[in-house]
């Protein structure tokens, strides 16, 4: 054998014997993480929205150099980006990140971790493209310094950020600009006149104006869509809605939302954002009884006379009263005409009653009500009122009585004429 193999020979021989504990023991020396960044589902967000955002960060460092320790059990790699820490920004992008750096522990090569961001894209930001930068802050092994069965490992902290491409789509946004109404009463019907404008960046093909009502709000809409065609950005129009209000309903001011719903650049029907403005609502339309309690006599044929005010917050029409007449009263003439009645007004109504002959002597409440038409001709009827009426016993009733005024006057006329003859014949 010759001299210059018997190195190699005894390196051979020093290999073997450590073989067996060799798969235990592998250490890497040489790699290190290769980081990217992608979103996870749609890219692309309209103006205003507010909505989460999941980042995927995906490490495809590999290592590439590789030794066998024996007897040493696996340890850190070198493409392994440990404790990492990911923040999203915004950089020159119309977006605010609503959400803290998250810590998403170690990343290893080959592998991923997720993170969620609240973003929140700014009401005024344009369509175009942006870019959101994702800075990823790690520590890694640099180096690895091997001493005979020792080995050092040198870890350094690193960040790096990726940038993740966003995209903000055109919209139509709805801004009321003038909102009026006219006849809107608690308890009644009116009109909502409204000046809407596209402060968008999309054309809204076959665009409807679309009320409805804002979550508990009085406020129904009883007509509540126009069709006005296209709406260009910056273009402003006048729609008119009809619109009802709950009985419940108080003297004050309520939310009523609008939105647009339209073609849009895609040519999908889609609706805008809500806008929520607030209309007043005036009082309710009341009436009151202001006529003093009228004293009627019991088996007579009387004219009740009643009168009524208007004390709501708006005008009717065409008003009629109307009494119930129940036991000891009746009537064959229950209705009175009292026609338009302005806030503040009052007007008399003439009704004939009988009153039973047996009937108790003390005052009594007759039920009343009004029927009425309101500004948009719906007919309404008022809350029942009483009309306060005592009943008493006429003095010296037979006296009165229309029979014995009768045969008084008989008796009369006819001695009368029998004096007239008498003196006459003599």
């Amino acid at each position: 054998m010759r001299l210059q193999y018997i190195p190699i020979l005894v390196l051979l021989l020093a290999l073997l014997a450590v073989a067996p504990g060799s798969a235990q023991g592998v250490k890497y020396l040489y790699g290190s993480p290769d980081l990217s960044a992608s979103i996870a589902g749609t890219n692309e967000f309209a103006p205003g929205d507010e909505t989460p955002v999941t980042v995927i960060i995906s490490n495809s460092g590999l290592n590439t150099v590789k030794i066998a320790v024996p007897s040493m059990p696996p340890d850190d790699q070198p493409n392994t980006a440990k404790l990492a820490t990911v923040a999203l920004k915004s950089g020159d992008a119309p977006f605010t990140v609503k959400t803290d750096p998250q810590f998403v522990s170690d990343i290893r090569g080959g592998s991923s971790a997720t993170a969620t961001f609240n973003v929140k894209v700014a009401d005024s930001a344009k369509p175009g493209t942006y870019t959101l930068p994702l800075d990823v802050t790690y520590t890694y092994i640099e180096t690895v310094d091997d001493h005979t069965d020792v080995l050092r490992y040198n870890y350094i902290k690193k960040t790096v950020t990726l940038p993740l491409e966003v995209r903000v789509t055109p919209d139509l946004r709805v801004e009321v600009l003038d909102v009026r109404t006219e006849s809107l009463n608690v308890g009644t019907e009116g009109y909502v006149y409204m000046t809407i404008k596209n402060v968008g960046h999309d054309t809204g093909e076959k665009a409807i104006v679309k009320i409805a009502r804002s979550g508990a709000s009085p406020l129904i809409p009883t007509d509540g869509s126009a069709y006005i065609g296209m709406l260009e950005p910056g273009e402003t129009v006048d729609v008119k809605f009809k619109v009802s209000v709950a009985d419940t309903a108080e003297e004050q001011s309520y939310p009523l939302d609008v939105a647009v719903t339209y073609e849009n650049y895609e040519g999908e029907t889609v609706t805008s954002k809500v806008v929520t403005v607030g209309l007043p609502v005036g009082g309710k339309i009341d009436f009151e009884v202001v006529s003093p309690p009228t004293t009627l006599y019991l088996g007579q044929k009387s004219v009740l006379e009643v009168v009524y005010k208007n004390v709501g917050a708006a005008p009717v029409y065409s008003a009629q009263a109307r009494i119930s007449a129940v036991d000891p009263f009746t009537s064959s003439d229950d209705t009175a005409y009292l026609g338009d009645l302005a806030p503040g007004e009052t007007a008399t109504a003439r009704f004939e009653v009988n009153v039973d002959t047996d009937a108790t002597e003390k005052e009594y409440g007759i039920d009343s009500e009004i029927r009425y038409r309101d500004a948009l001709d719906n007919s309404k009827i008022s809350d029942t009122m009483k009309v306060q009426v005592a009943l008493e016993r006429r003095q010296g009733g037979f006296f009165t009585n229309p029979i014995f005024i009768i045969v008084v006057l008989a008796v009369v006329i006819g001695a009368g004429y029998y004096i007239f003859v008498y003196r006459k014949k003599h």
